[in-house]
Parts: structure tokens; sequence; C-alpha cells
């Protein structure tokens, strides 16, 4: 034991020799390099400066000069340096302080969620301590009145759990909607924007173009999700109310709320507490749809005031569904035999004769419609309003469903697009793949051959038809690019639709990319 302590004190007297003599030699060496070989310098340029001709004393300043100027540049870059570093480690600090106070907000975030779902059961009447549901005072005062009710004989006011659908049930078994066309009512797809045109003029002093409603009617055989984009005041909600006065069936207008942030606000939730189901009156319009035959329309008026891809989620993706028989939305777990007479096993299949209408306003108050949204609706813009014009008196039109839709069949037989256009489509998705690495797949190529033969039918040309759906559809997707560097092909793309459709035949899309331009 008496070796090793001997050994260890020998080791750490060893060692802290050499630190010392490591921090004594390295300050003397700075000591020596700043100051004792300066003064050696001096002291050698003095013994031999006297024997310095003129040339000499010349080169003494030259290289003395450039000494200096190469110790200033070390120096400097030293400097900078160690500015950047600390600028460097200052910007990493309020990275981390940026991180650490979005986490924060995220924490924030969560317990608002939390508090918001508190409020949501208590609505409910649901203990947030036990998790089981608890009467509220107007709930408790209901279930004594109701059991005074029983008490006394009476029969409960409804034994369904839903109420608004039974009683359109009722409603419609009492006076069913049966759609009866006479000779006159048999119009063609022109007839009937024309009609409209002059019904929304003469009777409710409404003005719309005949390119407008031509592209509306077409929209309709294209989807069932119509999107009117535009600045206020422009007939955004108006054209398809007008629409409805003019199939004899007002159209529904619904208003979303900025809150809306899943289904249970837009078709309603079952309440485990009074055991009915909250309906909606968007439930209810779309149902009352499967109990008509004509056309309906369902106006989401300020749609993008919430996220459309929350709330509107599970009929975004019911429409994919090529099978319409898939077209269901769950609504109840457990089926009873008082459900409405539609909703089957639980689940409600969504009508073909309803369309849904969706208004938009892009401002500082909405959010941004995503591509998800815009690559499954047909978007048409109304910017202007149409001039005024003498229309003569215009009653409604009469139609069916049915007799709708087959006009639209009859117009994809008639005016499928030609080859030619087909080819010039397949000539500009490589083009656009080229030039900006975006493409379009099966869905909108189906949106094509949709559109642009309704469109036809209705009077347009396939030019236009095609020009309307490449600028809505594809074109709008440029906007996420990185426009400023894209100048040069940007100008190749409109000469591309000069050369290939004909001088000025792309008009709608010649104008977008002029738009894109003044952005980039």
């Amino acid at each position: 034991m008496a070796n090793f302590a001997s050994y260890y004190v020998e080791f750490l007297w060893n060692w802290l020799q050499n630190v010392w003599y490591f921090i004594s030699q390295f300050f003397y060496n700075i000591y020596k390099l700043l100051i004792e070989d300066a003064i050696g310098y001096c002291v050698n340029l003095g013994e031999h400066v006297s024997g310095f001709d003129v040339w000499g004393w010349i080169c003494l300043i030259i290289v003395s000069a450039a000494n200096i100027a190469l110790l200033f540049f070390i120096c400097y870059r030293l400097f900078q340096l160690i500015r950047r570093y600390f600028i460097f480690r200052a910007r990493e600090v309020d990275k981390d302080m940026l991180l650490e106070e979005v986490a924060r907000l995220k924490e924030q975030a969560d317990e608002l969620v939390k508090e918001k779902s508190k409020i949501f059961a208590l609505k409910l009447g649901q203990d947030i301590r036990t998790g089981e549901y608890q009467p509220s005072l107007e709930a408790q005062t209901g279930a004594v009145d109701a059991g005074k009710e029983q008490e006394s004989g009476a029969v409960p006011a409804g034994v369904s759990r839903f109420t608004k659908l039974i009683n359109l049930d009722n409603k419609y078994e009492a006076e069913p909607n049966i759609i009866y066309m006479q000779d006159e009512d048999m119009l063609t797809l022109p007839q009937i924007v024309t009609r409209f045109v002059n019904f929304a003029a003469s009777q409710m002093k409404l003005y719309y173009t005949e390119e407008t409603v031509r592209r509306y009617i077409a929209g309709l055989a294209t989807s069932k999700i119509i999107i009117l984009e535009g600045i206020s005041g422009t007939g955004k909600t108006s054209l398809p109310y007008a629409m409805g006065k003019f199939f004899n069936n007002d159209a529904k207008i619904c208003s979303v709320q900025p809150s809306w942030r899943d289904r249970a606000e837009l078709i309603g939730y079952y309440n485990e507490f009074t055991k009915k189901f909250n309906e909606t009156d968007f439930l209810a319009a779309i149902y009352e749809a499967s109990l008509r035959e004509d056309p309906n329309f369902v106006v989401l008026d300020e749609m993008n005031l919430a996220r459309i891809e929350y709330y509107f989620a599970d009929f975004l993706s019911i429409m994919e569904m090529p099978d319409v028989a898939e077209w269901k939305i769950d609504l109840i777990a457990a089926p009873q035999p008082t459900d409405p007479q539609n909703v089957i096993y639980g689940k409600f299949l969504v009508p073909q004769n309803v369309w849904f209408i969706g208004t938009a306003n892009n401002d500082d108050s909405t959010f941004s419609i995503t591509d998800k949204v815009y690559d499954r609706a047909v978007t048409l813009e109304l910017n202007t309003k149409a001039d005024y014009f003498d229309a003569p008196l215009t009653e409604s039109y009469n139609c069916s469903y049915g007799y709708l839709d087959s006009l639209f069949d009859k117009a994809k037989s008639e005016f499928a697009l030609s080859p030619r256009t087909l080819e010039l489509i397949k000539e500009f998705d490589l083009f656009i793949r080229d030039k900006f690495k975006i493409s379009f797949g099966n869905r909108i190529l189906k949106q094509l051959s949709l559109f642009v033969p309704v469109y036809m039918a209705c009077g347009g040309t396939e030019i236009a038809g095609v020009d309307f759906i490449i600028a809505s559809k594809i074109l709008r997707k440029f906007r996420s690019l990185n426009l400023p560097f894209l100048t040069k092909e940007l100008s190749e793309l409109a000469a591309f639709f000069d050369d290939k459709f004909g001088i000025g035949s792309m008009k709608y899309c010649l104008e977008y990319v002029e738009e894109l331009q003044k952005l980039a």
C-alpha cells in the first residue's frame, strides 16, 4: 500500500509539473512571438539599415507594407471566423428558442382541444370525471316532463331517433314528388341554357352570360362538387339559388362555420344521453333529395371558412368510388326499425340527383383550398357581373333528374373528344412534364371526357371546353412552383398553346399564363 501511495504521489507531481510546463511555455511562446522576437527583428534591422542604399530603402518599404498587409489580412480573417461563429451560435440559440416556443404552443393547442372536448362532453351531459352521462338541468326538466306525460297516459312526441328525417318521410309519403314531363318540357341543352338565362333575368333580376351557365351545366355533368370562386357581389350564391328556383326546387343553403373540424358539424351526431340523432340542415337536405325526382342543390356558403378536407372528408372519399352504390355515409352503428326508410343498416346512400355547390372567397379570413379538393371539383371563377339585358318573361322548368342525366349521356356519345384533341392533350402532358415536372392523371382525363362533350352540347366549342379544363385544373397547380425561375418556360408554354391549338384559341389558358408571368 505504501509503495502504491508513493507511486501515485510521484505520478501526480510529474503530471502537475507537465501541465505547468505546458501553460508556462504557451504563454512564454506568445510573449516571445509578440515582444521578444519583435525586439530582435528591430535590433537586426538596426544593424543592417546603415548600409542600405536607395533601392534598399525602397525594397524595405515595399516588403514592410506587404508584411503589414499580410498580417492585417490574417487578423481580419480570424476576426471574420470568430464573428461568424458567434453569429451562427446566436442563430442556433434563436432556433432552439423558436423550437421551444413551437413546442409550448403545441402543448397549449392540445390543452385547448382537450378543453373543447370537455365542453362538448358537457353539451352532451357527460360527466368528465367518471365518463358517465349526467343530465343537465334542462335535460332533467325535460325528463321529468316526459315522465309526467307517461304517467298521464300521453304518447311521446317522437319514437324514432331521427326526428327531421322521419318528418320528411311522412311528408313525401303523403305528397310524393313525381315529375311528369310534357312534350314542351323535352328541351335540349342549348334551350335549357337560354331558358335559364332569360328566367334569371326576367323573374329574379339576376344576369348571367350563356358562357357562365354553359360551364355550370357542363360542371354538373362532370362532378357532384362545384366551387364558385370570385370577389364578393358577383352572384356566386345567387347562381345555385336561381338554378333551384328554375327547377322548381329551392336550393338548400348551409352556412359553413369557422369552428367546423369534422363530419359531426356537417351531418350531426348521435346523443347518447337523449338517445336522439342531432340532425343538421345539411343532412336533412341530402336526405330530402333521396325522396325527390328532380335536381337538388345544396349550397355550402363560404365553404373555406373552415378546412374543407376536414369536415367534408367523407364525401370527398366516397365520390372517388366508381360504383355509385358504394356512396354510403355511416350515420349510426346500431340500426332500429324506427329509423328513416332510406337509412338502411345505419348507412345512408347519397343520391345521384344532388350536387354540392360551394362558394369561396379568397381573403385573410379563409383557408386556401387544397389540390385534393380542386381535383375532385369543377371550379368556376365569377369575378365580373353580366351586363343588364332585356329578357322575355320566362317560366321555370319542369324537369326530372333522369331526363337531365339522359341529356348528359346523349351529349357524351354525340360529342366525344376527337382523336386530334386527345393527341394534343397527350403532347401537352409531355410538354409540362418536361418543362415544369408536373403531370396529370386519369382523374383529369376523365373529367375532360365528361365536361367537354356536355359543354359542346350546350353550344360551346371543343377547344373552348379543353381550354377551360386545362386552365382551371392544370395551370392552377403552377402557382405552387418557383415562378421567377420559370419565365422562359412560361413563354414557351404560351407559344405551345398558339402553335398546337391555334393562335388565340386557348384564350383562358393564355390569360392564366400571363397572370403567372406577372406573379413571376
